[in-house]
């Protein structure tokens, strides 16, 4: 029982389901009619506060060119949230949520909306009671990043009075290659101290990225053979089974690589592969997957240890699906990359000589994000030469998304009267084993942005380190060749096989 006059007796301090809530704050979203906001932003601010995670007077404004009215936005925020929020409507915190509510039309290069924006932070300081605590959150092309951050700047809206905050929230990509990521990171630490600034790689707001950290540390039974003595390789694989829709003028000239290996595939990697850290604090989480990062070795021969690939018109699904050559808005000479992999080791005494494979594309045979941790096969096996057959290596295998979980692979006795083994699974389920959904990525993250807490976040070390490892593939893939071609729907070019085969390996079928 607590003693502190007005605490609540009946709560525990060891409870670790009580949720922690973000202090008086607001959110200005830049870019607010785009898909992101629509679909992932707005539902999620909805979400943290029907679970009672932001504060009461919590303000969120708009900022976008349509010519809209605060009831307009208001509307179209109600809309998103109806049809994308994970909780149920309720019209009591909508109600509550709505009078904080603000839109601002411009251009990011209009003086005067900018000044209309600092006027309604201030208003809405006083009317919502929010601190001077705002966050801005960039969801805009990168082209606009520095405009951005330049008018924030100009505006003496970024400036800290004492005892409140002002942070900067960047989606990926973060530059193009390590120069302009150096530059973009330059510009935004000119504006907001390097703690401030949250860079959004929304892989790590999943549960189950998080649970990679529990499983390998809280756990002893896989700590001892998480290393070069047991494991034969990992496989790390992000597949969409979608084209590349509408993103056309974003996507072309970035391509899969930059687009998801150089953020999502190599955070994963440092997870997987990095020290345990002394605790979860920021500070010694970044530390262990430098280290990680720094250690990473590129192939000599980058001919032989990449692929890149574009897909081709096929059926998938059903239905006839155009090439990536012939989507609207595609140069039909593209060389853009829509499936890429890559052979990894980690030159440190954990990991010496275990490759690590990164693979990613669209229209691929279905949509998932896994890594497989492939152990050694057994030194020695007393069965006869065809009782072991249909057996593979052992393997742990973290499943991203969708139906997040853990499987693991291992051998059997087929029930019968000979001695033959074969490969079985057992499977943790997330949405078996808990009865609480997982929270999106985004209410993670948002609420984590609000509350300062930068643990889900990559450093901009990071971020340079990660482009130092893909700069030269992808300048090799510039001057070498073109991308292999591969039918949509089905698991990528023969070439991705055929790099794996000279090491003796094969790729999981997810």
């Amino acid at each position: 029982m607590s003693g502190v006059p007005g605490a609540n007796p009946l709560r525990d301090a060891q409870d670790r389901r009580l949720p922690r809530i973000a202090g008086p704050s607001g959110l200005v979203i830049f870019g607010v009619t785009g898909d992101l906001s629509r679909k992932k932003l707005m539902p999620a601010v909805y979400d943290l506060a029907n679970r009672g995670l932001l504060p009461p007077g919590f303000s969120l404004i708009g900022f976008a060119r349509r010519d809209w009215e605060d009831e307009d936005f208001a509307q179209v925020v109600h809309d998103a949230v109806k049809e994308h929020s994970r909780t149920p409507f309720r019209e009591e915190v909508w109600q509550q949520l709505s009078q904080g509510m603000r839109f601002v039309q411009g251009n990011f290069d209009d003086d005067v909306a900018f000044e209309t924006l600092r006027a309604t932070i201030e208003e809405l300081d006083k009317a919502q009671g929010t601190g001077g605590n705002f966050a801005f959150y960039l969801s805009v092309p990168p082209k606009f990043f520095p405009k951005v951050v330049q008018q924030l700047k100009k505006h003496g809206l970024a400036d800290q009075k004492e005892g409140s905050w002002r942070r900067a929230v960047i989606e990926k990509p973060f530059g193009h290659d390590l120069e302009s990521a150096q530059e973009l990171n330059h510009l935004v630490h000119d504006v907001f101290p390097p703690n401030e600034v949250f860079r959004i790689d929304h892989y790590l707001g999943k549960e189950t990225v998080q649970n990679i950290l529990a499983l390998r540390f809280a756990n002893t039974m896989w700590e001892p053979i998480w290393n070069r003595s047991y494991v034969d390789h990992v496989q790390i694989t992000m597949a969409e089974d979608i084209g590349i829709g509408g993103r056309a003028g974003y996507y072309d000239g970035i391509g899969a690589a930059r687009d998801v290996i150089q953020n999502h595939l190599l955070q994963l990697l440092a997870l997987t592969a990095m020290e345990e850290p002394g605790s979860f604090h920021p500070k010694a989480l970044v530390a262990e997957k430098l280290k990680v990062l720094t250690a990473v070795e590129l192939p000599e021969d980058l001919g032989s240890h990449t692929v890149r690939g574009q897909y081709t018109h096929a059926w998938q699904g059903g239905e006839e699906v155009p090439g990536y050559l012939e989507e609207e808005g595609i140069d039909p000479k593209s060389k853009t990359d829509t499936f890429a992999a890559i052979k990894l080791t980690i030159n440190n005494r954990r990991w010496a000589g275990v490759p690590f494979y990164l693979r990613t594309g669209k229209r691929l045979g279905r949509r998932v994000t896994e890594i497989a941790v492939v152990f050694k096969r057994a030194p020695y096996l007393p069965f006869e030469s065809g009782a072991t057959e249909e057996l593979g290596g052992n393997a742990l295998v973290i499943r991203v998304q969708p139906d997040e979980g853990v499987t693991v692979r291992f051998g059997s006795k087929v029930p019968g009267t000979s001695m033959e083994v074969r490969d079985v699974t057992m499977d943790f389920a997330y949405g078996e084993s808990f009865t609480e959904s997982s929270p999106e990525a985004y209410e993670r993250l948002i609420l984590d942005v609000l509350l300062g807490d930068a643990n889900l976040f990559p450093r901009h070390q990071e971020v340079e380190l990660s482009w130092n490892i893909l700069d030269p593939i992808e300048e090799y893939w510039d001057k070498h060749g073109k991308p292999a071609q591969y039918a949509a729907g089905t698991w990528g070019p023969a070439e991705a096989d055929d790099m794996l085969a000279r090491d003796g390996r094969s790729w999981r079928r997810p």
